[in-house]
């Protein structure tokens, strides 16, 4: 910065310039060079030549420096001395071409359009714009000394949470692991208990098959024996071709011998355990298809373990009473009750009360009690382990945060997890400093990543200066998306600008107090 004040006093000191004798197109700087008492030796040595041939309007010299104040030379530059203003150097090519490139109006010296010398406002427009740029400086140095100083006390204050937690993690670990052992102190008679009452619950729909098995069996039996005898002959199975065994469509003698093992006839009993298991795959009675599974009754063997005395006494045959109600009642042709086949539901409801008895019965009341207090201490436990997993991510992004290089005071610190915008008349453009960079749509569309985190790219004297965010979304048939952000100093936190000068390779301006530098030490004019 000391470099701006040196700047207004020289913009000062060019309203009331000194001329100094040289040819026309020279600076002053290379005035020395240009000495009308001997020969002029071109600036790169490839010739020397008699002076009254510098700006003769004819190129004697490879590099042009003979034809300093002409358009002789394509490669020549034209010196403007621009008094009250900045000097620049032009193009020859410009020289004498009716446009005016030197506030001066001395590259216009032979082509007869008149310019006006504006080097006095703009230098005086110029000295205002840095004037009030250093003002926005000053400014924005003070900003940036309080962020240094909020910096500190926030790095403190986090260092202690941080101590905090680290401290108070190994109660929260012990209390975790005491819960651990009380939840698998509990699933345990949990686990017993539902298994005991699943595996009851299975017998009984082993036994429902095999009581609804032998009903079939029975009904197959009353169905084969034709003359009511009492036994099936082979004569009688004869009868049904679709018994056969060796699939030639006919019922032989000795298929039906076999299948009697190997006997001439079979009571029920008999039936029952040889021929039944041989036949129901094929057999295909008059009403067979049409019997419904048996009833399901409660599981009433199981005896779960007994809870505290505490708890309410189980549920006694009485509470079962209504439901079982309906199913005491004797049927028209006398069959037994354990046996009867109760009436055929109407064939819209066969699917649902097949569904029905397929469920499992709630548990009883001690199991119950069991599950509960497992549940119970599972809730516990895991409230408690979330705690922990809570504290050590707090832990891991503290560290983090207290390791990560916010600048040489930790000006920077108060970036962190902030986003800022820049709407354009395509895209909103989001920057979330040390963490991403992306761009969306303005009228609707998916996010595309421009960017993440990457490290500081300053040059080594200003490291601080330059952003760099990598590994974006990749371009169709090119590399992934990157973005480099520029920081100057300002007195607000904003993206001023983006743009794309290479493909996939995004530039983006960025103003904020943190890259202010003072006024009085740095010797780097940013502005």
């Amino acid at each position: 910065m000391l470099l701006l004040p040196l700047l207004l006093s020289c913009l000062s000191g060019l309203a009331s310039p000194v001329e100094v004798k040289r040819p026309r197109g020279v600076s002053l700087t290379n005035r020395l060079f240009y000495d009308d008492s001997k020969p002029f030796t071109c600036l790169d040595g490839s010739a020397t030549v008699p002076y009254d041939r510098v700006n003769d309007d004819y190129c004697d010299c490879r590099d042009g420096s003979d034809e300093p104040g002409t358009a002789a030379c394509p490669n020549g530059r034209f010196h403007c001395s621009n008094a009250g203003y900045r000097p620049q150097y032009v193009p020859s090519s410009r020289v004498n071409d009716g446009i005016c490139d030197c506030c001066d109006t001395t590259d216009e010296y032979n082509s007869g359009i008149v310019c006006e010398n504006t080097c006095k406002e703009m230098g005086r427009k110029e000295q205002e714009a840095l004037r009030q740029m250093a003002e926005v400086a000053r400014e924005g140095f003070e900003l940036k000394k309080a962020l240094m100083e909020e910096a500190s006390k926030r790095k403190e204050e986090k260092q202690r949470k941080l101590s905090e937690l680290q401290d108070g993690k190994k109660s929260v670990e012990d209390r975790v692991e005491a819960l651990r052992l009380l939840k698998e102190a509990a699933e345990k008679p949990e686990k017993e208990a539902k298994d005991a009452h699943s595996k009851a619950w299975e017998a009984q729909k082993m036994a429902e098959t095999a009581a609804k098995d032998q009903a079939r069996a029975e009904e197959a039996f009353r169905e084969l024996d034709s003359d009511a005898d009492g036994v099936v002959s082979v004569a009688e199975l004869q009868e049904h071709a679709e018994l056969d065994v060796d699939g030639d469509g006919i019922m032989s003698e000795s298929e039906a011998q076999g299948l009697l093992g190997d006997s001439l006839q079979a009571d029920v009993g008999q039936f029952q355990s040889t021929v039944w298991a041989a036949i129901k795959e094929k057999y295909k009675g008059e009403s067979l298809d049409d019997v419904p599974p048996l009833p399901k009754t409660p599981v009433e063997e199981y005896q779960a373990p007994q809870p505290d005395a505490h708890l309410d006494p189980l549920p006694t045959e009485d509470d079962y009473d209504d439901e079982d109600e309906g199913e005491e009642e004797s049927d028209e042709d006398g069959v037994d009750e354990e046996t009867k086949v109760p009436p055929i539901p109407p064939s819209s409801d066969n699917k649902a009360a097949e569904d029905e008895l397929e469920k499992m019965p709630p548990y009883d009341e001690a199991t119950q009690y069991l599950i509960d207090a497992a549940q119970k201490a599972r809730d516990q436990f895991e409230e408690v382990e979330k705690s922990l997993k809570d504290m050590e991510e707090s832990i891991r992004s503290l560290e983090k945060e207290i390791t990560f290089d916010f600048g040489p005071h930790g000006e920077f610190s108060y970036l962190y997890n902030q986003c800022y915008e820049l709407t354009t008349n395509e895209y909103i453009y989001r920057l979330c400093p040390f963490s991403r960079v992306s761009q969306k749509p303005k009228h609707g569309g998916s996010e595309t990543s421009l960017g993440t985190w990457g490290s500081w790219a300053g040059p080594e004297d200003n490291k601080f200066s330059v952003m760099k965010y990598e590994h974006g979304t990749g371009c169709w048939q090119g590399p992934n998306r990157s973005t480099t952000v520029k920081l100057s100093c300002g007195k607000e936190t904003m993206v001023t600008t983006t743009t794309e000068p290479s493909r996939c390779e995004y530039l983006m301006d960025f103003v904020t107090p943190a890259a202010c530098h003072d006024p009085r030490e740095d010797p780097h004019d940013e502005l």
